[in-house]
């Protein structure tokens, strides 16, 4: 029986210590990925910076004519983040969600938008975190 207890405890415990090591992780800093258009191949290259402070989390990503545009509805929260870029593309709305699960120096999840047709359209994520 106490073989069987030892067993319970250790399981407890090694799940109680991956809780706590994602609770202390920071999603503060530069991360950057990499999108393929499927219509023509063409590779383009992404960041977001991100802050977490206080609970709180912010950040910008690159917009046109080198201005920032700040994400919206950010959370982060044991290991888990999220949050939606609006930019404007001919006149016109486009909002990407974003959610993922903080690995360290990675992220990876999905983010999701619509396409010209209003048909919404998701990819996997994998976001790393540029080295300071």
């Amino acid at each position: 029986m106490k073989r069987r207890e030892f067993l319970v405890f250790s399981l407890v415990l090694f799940g109680m210590t991956g809780s706590l090591f994602a609770a202390d992780a920071d999603p503060t800093g530069t991360w950057k990925w990499s999108v393929t258009n499927p219509k023509n191949n063409k590779t383009r290259e992404q960041s977001v910076k991100l802050k977490l402070d206080g609970g709180k989390l912010t950040g910008t990503v690159p917009g046109a004519e080198g201005k920032e545009i700040d994400i919206e509805n950010a959370t982060y929260k044991d290991g888990e983040i999220s949050f939606s870029v609006t930019r404007e593309r001919n006149g016109q709305k486009v909002v990407t969600k974003f959610s993922g699960k903080l690995e360290g120096d990675s992220i990876k999840g999905k983010f999701e938008g619509e396409r010209a047709n209003g048909k919404g359209q998701g990819r996997d994520w994998v976001a790393q975190r540029e080295k300071a």
